[in-house]
């Protein structure tokens, strides 16, 4: 059978079980005492176990049953968890993590889980003394009959039924569990039929049990034909049949209990028993597919080219002055748009997929500093595009190694200052307007002023001249020069002064910002601001001779008519006086070259953009107005010309360069 088909499943589904494997076990290590976050654990573990196996990786599947061992140990309560205990399971995560990724870049997953599995086993053994001296016979899970089921059972009796009390034990190295259990009860089914189970029959196919289960079958087989039909099932170690007499087993059993009569038993007393199909197939719950991301992709590239039609169509529209084709063309712009909506909510991934591996790489590099943090992820639902949500793990890991590394003081020093020794990092996302917001912050020791500057000056990113009237703000984005580090001494965490230029290059790259805030003795907060998605965008189109720009709204804050007589200079560089401040100005026209064909005017349309605390005037010969444009790619041919993040074709099939705000402004 071929399996490649499968292979993208696999990686995913694996990736998923990873990930909750690592999150319940951060979740445990708070609380050891609630064994619910192991049985999840060991859900997923097991889940994990038998999917590699099908697929043929067997050192997954190994170092995974033993995991799983372990886990069984902890949840039931025969291996204490302690800090050991949870830091080989972690290192067993991540030689996991290290399988699937090398299987999801076109390895075979082979992976040396020795060194791992010979201290899986040691601590296994070491935790399992008791499990170990006990005796090795089968023990059937105890079964318990309410009233009514205690009636039915009498009344099989009495038309000369069977009544057995089957206890089935699987080989403890089988990977498919629920699968050989399906083949006990097809058995089951021919033979007569399940009154009740113990795990129940959900839990069964579920592979909610450890290798054994018990049923109760309403049969006219002989104990020992049921008994060789089961035993020639794949890897069933055990069966033990127990009959069931009228009075002195179902009957007194049930008096022991208190009735409990469900409503599903009235349904079925006709046929004097309860069938319970095993492993029945139940209605899906969460209505989804897995949809390839290529698939997204060209359909937004069809959509991309929808969009230009559309505005082609409301160009040609304008022209002829048709009133039916106007109302056909803004029908079909509305519809349009709600595709587009439709679209781009597909596209949505909430950021949660970046920040669940955050809380894992926090508890070790706090292990690793010696530190105490309680990392604390608010709005992990907020949607972002998924262009984006690629681009931002690796700047959202520099800010928290920096938080965690420069901000958080050593819990001594914290507890001198009057802080909890315990220091907090909070990573918070939110929506506003059409851009979404991620604050980073921390209760550490806040950024130091002096210090800062200090290591510029001595770097020569600024002079003394130019230090003296900086403002807080402008001191803090000295941190994102390149090289620029305040760490005394170079670690495995930070002081190669490479991360906080990584981070705003990365950041303004996507058409975003990030600020830093901070109050010396009492923290800092690292604010990004990115798009809501990168493909199409609003922009506000301008004239320059017979040429067309485009410029996104995001970078705009307004626009203006200048006179020409208001323009200043100022070391060289024209400037105009922006409601009491001074700002610079730039004539695109001059900057692209773009041929004059006309007399200069004595008031010159100006766009006012800004990029984080800077801002700039544009001079443009005449605005167009407002439209949703979709971004395109300059190609291979035009590679970084300056300013110019891509080009984007409008209704009338003219081609409009976007301009890059972020460049122009320095």
């Amino acid at each position: 059978m071929d399996m490649s088909q499968y292979l993208e499943v696999f990686i995913e589904e694996s990736k998923e079980h990873l990930q909750n494997i690592n999150q319940q076990l951060l979740e445990f290590e708070k609380d050891v005492n609630n064994l619910s976050f192991v049985n999840e654990i060991f859900r997923s573990a097991h889940t994990l176990k038998g999917m590699s196996a099908t697929m043929g990786f067997e050192d997954l599947a190994n170092l995974t049953h033993k995991m799983e061992n372990v886990l069984d140990a902890i949840r039931n309560q025969q291996l204490s968890v302690n800090t050991r205990v949870v830091d080989l399971v972690f290192e067993s995560v991540d030689a996991l993590d290290v399988m699937v990724e090398s299987i999801a870049t076109g390895g075979d997953g082979g992976y040396d889980v020795q060194e791992i599995v010979t201290k899986l086993q040691a601590l296994e053994s070491g935790g399992l003394e008791v499990a170990a001296a006990t005796e090795s016979k089968v023990v059937s899970p105890s079964i318990v009959y309410d009233e009514f089921e205690t009636d039915l059972l009498n009344q099989a009796l009495q038309q000369e039924f069977f009544v057995y009390e089957v206890t089935v034990t699987l080989d403890e190295r089988c990977l498919l569990k629920a699968a050989r259990a399906y083949m006990v009860f097809d058995v089951f089914e021919q033979a007569g039929e399940v009154v009740k189970s113990n795990p129940s029959v959900q839990d069964i196919e579920q592979e909610q049990f450890d290798q054994q289960f018990t049923a109760v079958l309403v049969s006219k087989e002989e104990e020992s034909s049921l008994k060789e039909q089961l035993m020639q099932i794949s890897e069933v170690e055990h069966v033990q049949i127990n009959t069931v007499e009228p009075k002195e087993n179902v009957a007194n059993d049930s008096e022991k209990q208190t009735s409990r009569p469900q409503q599903s038993n009235t349904e079925r007393a006709d046929d004097l028993n309860v069938k319970e199909t095993a492993p029945a197939k139940t209605a899906p719950i969460n209505k989804t597919i897995r949809v390839n991301i290529d698939r997204l992709d060209s359909l937004m590239n069809l959509f991309e080219e929808l969009v230009i039609d559309r505005g082609r169509l409301e160009q040609i529209s304008k022209d002829l002055n048709n009133q039916e084709l106007e109302e056909t063309v803004e029908r079909m712009s509305r519809i349009s748009g709600d595709l587009q909506s439709i679209i781009l909510n597909m596209r949505m991934v909430p950021v949660e997929t970046v920040f669940n591996r955050f809380p894992r790489m926090v508890r070790q590099l706090a292990k690793d500093l010696g530190k105490e943090i309680n990392l604390q992820i608010i709005g992990a639902e907020t949607e972002l595009d998924r262009t984006v949500i690629d681009e931002i793990g690796d700047p959202l890991v520099h800010l928290l190694r920096n938080a965690l590394d420069h901000g958080i003081e050593m819990p001594d020093v914290r507890e001198q200052n009057g802080k909890k020794r315990e220091g907090t990092v909070r990573l918070k996302a939110y929506h506003s307007g059409n851009h979404v917001f991620i604050d980073l912050e921390d209760d550490g020791a806040g950024i130091d002023r002096d210090k800062i500057l200090e290591k510029a000056l001595k770097k020569g990113i600024v002079s003394e001249t130019g230090a003296q009237g900086l403002t807080d703000q402008q001191v803090y984005d000295l941190m994102f020069a390149s090289g620029f580090s305040t760490a005394e001494q170079i670690s495995d965490v930070s002081g190669r002064g490479v991360g906080l230029d990584v981070v705003k290059n990365t950041i303004e790259s996507l058409g975003g910002t990030v600020t830093i805030d901070s109050i010396p003795g009492y923290g800092s907060t690292f604010s990004i601001q990115l798009p809501l998605t990168l493909s199409i965008i609003s922009a506000l189109l301008v004239n320059m001779q017979d040429e067309r720009y485009a410029l996104p709204l995001s970078s705009i804050i307004e626009t203006a008519l200048v006179n020409k007589k208001d323009v200043m200079k100022a070391h060289g560089q024209e400037v105009i006086d922006f409601r009491g401040k001074i700002i610079p100005l730039l004539n695109l026209k001059k900057l692209f070259d773009v041929p004059e064909t006309s007399e200069e005017k004595d008031v010159y349309p100006v766009v006012i953009v800004r990029k984080s605390d800077k801002t700039a005037g544009l001079i443009v010969d005449s605005f167009i107005g407002q439209q949703e444009i979709v971004l395109k790619s300059l190609g291979n041919y035009l590679t970084s010309p300056f300013a110019i993040s891509g080009a984007t074709i409008l209704g009338d099939g003219q081609v409009a360069l976007i301009i890059d705000c972020n460049a122009l402004i320095k």
